[in-house]
């Protein structure tokens, strides 16, 4: 059978014919699918913007349906998502760009560093430490050092915290010498005394201005029975560091009794006292003075010099009244009134509690409580 030219001649032209249709309806349907991706992403950020993100997380669902190839859709919609608290939607998305091979290192850093965040906006506290791990080295090391610093205090692994504020240091992210010591004193007070001693050692190595360390070790020296050492550490502080006396007023007074430095140590008080007025300070002179009449008198002058519920109300209780019967229900109320005024109120969140804590326990910053009463602020 012979082969018929002809359809050749007709069938190439036919074919290239088709071809270039296919190929212009290809190229017009990626026109609309790209002019479509940019609507989508632009709409989503003008909800963004608007706050009302609802609507964001649709158009960016939308954009990444169009455009599922790029990155930066994913990590808007992983925010998105997290910022609504959808954590298990916002991990998938992370997830996901992370199992990309095309992504870049730079990216899937940016990507592992979301990751983290996300775990631990979740409270997976041990996937958000194995994520956070895996950023050393990287652009983020910096931010994750500080989550992770963050991550040991609330679990309180005071050896980790202590190894990541120290990295932390090292690589220029700011002085962390007074939380470093704080750690130290943490460990110590969990130790045995040989072992305790040497941490406070270091403690007071690490940040020389910091009181804690000194206090904690008197405290150690008096559990001991050595009473004058823990006086004398006691008597060292204070005059290095008198902003710290209202602190210390009352070992200080208890040491002083203990050893026989009466006299001593009500100079030390007094001179406080003349510069604060610190009702700690006051509470320490009164315990002083050899008899309950003297002691009062100190009340007396705190009223004299300001108006004090609290110093009213200690100097009362000594007083014998007109009609006396009455006296141990006014006490009681006089007592109740001002005992929220001898409470110490975190200046970061305002958390107030009965005794001075270096940590707050309501935000977790450290030295956020002023040495003075509430009453005093």
């Amino acid at each position: 059978m012979d082969f018929d030219l002809s359809w050749l001649f007709w069938g190439l032209p036919l074919a290239f014919a088709l071809g270039w249709i296919a190929s212009r309806l290809d190229l017009r349907q990626l026109r609309i699918e790209n002019r479509q991706a940019p609507k989508a992403y632009f709409r989503g950020l003008n909800f963004l913007l608007n706050e009302q993100q609802d609507q964001a997380i649709d158009a960016f669902i939308e954009a990444v349906q169009n455009d599922p190839d790029t990155s930066e859709l994913h990590f808007a919609l992983g925010n998105l998502f997290r910022r609504r608290g959808e954590y298990e939607r916002a991990v998938r998305v992370h997830e996901h760009l992370l199992s990309r091979a095309d992504l870049d290192r730079e990216e899937r850093h940016r990507a592992q560093h979301a990751l983290a965040l996300d775990f631990l906006k979740a409270g997976l506290l041990d996937r958000a430490e194995e994520a956070l791990r895996k950023l050393e080295g990287t652009q983020y090391e910096g931010q994750a050092l500080l989550a992770l610093l963050g991550l040991y205090e609330r679990a309180r692994d005071w050896l980790l915290a202590a190894e990541t504020a120290e990295k932390l240091e090292k690589t220029g992210q700011g002085n962390f010498s007074g939380r470093r010591a704080h750690f130290l004193c943490e460990l110590a007070a969990a130790a045995p005394p040989a072992e305790a001693e040497m941490l406070l050692a270091e403690a007071a190595r690490i940040a020389p201005a910091a009181p804690r360390p000194a206090i904690e070790r008197a405290a150690l020296e008096r559990t001991a029975g050595n009473v004058t050492a823990a006086f004398e550490t006691l008597a060292q502080l204070a005059n290095a560091a008198p902003a710290t006396i209202p602190l210390l007023a009352k070992p200080l007074t208890e040491a002083a009794i203990a050893c026989g430095r009466r006299e001593e140590t009500s100079a030390i008080l007094r001179g406080s006292y003349e510069l604060t007025g610190s009702l700690d300070v006051l509470e320490g002179l009164a315990a002083l003075e050899a008899n309950a009449e003297a002691a009062r008198g100190w009340y007396a002058k705190h009223v004299h010099r300001e108006p004090s519920l609290v110093a009213a109300s200690r100097w009362l209780a000594g007083e014998k009244l007109e009609h006396e019967q009455y006296h141990p229900d006014v006490q009681r109320a006089l007592d109740h009134a001002a005992k929220p005024l001898m409470r110490y109120r975190c200046a970061a969140c305002g958390f107030e509690a009965k005794q001075h804590f270096w940590q707050c326990p309501g935000c977790l910053a450290w030295d956020s409580y002023p040495a003075r009463r509430v009453e005093e602020l």
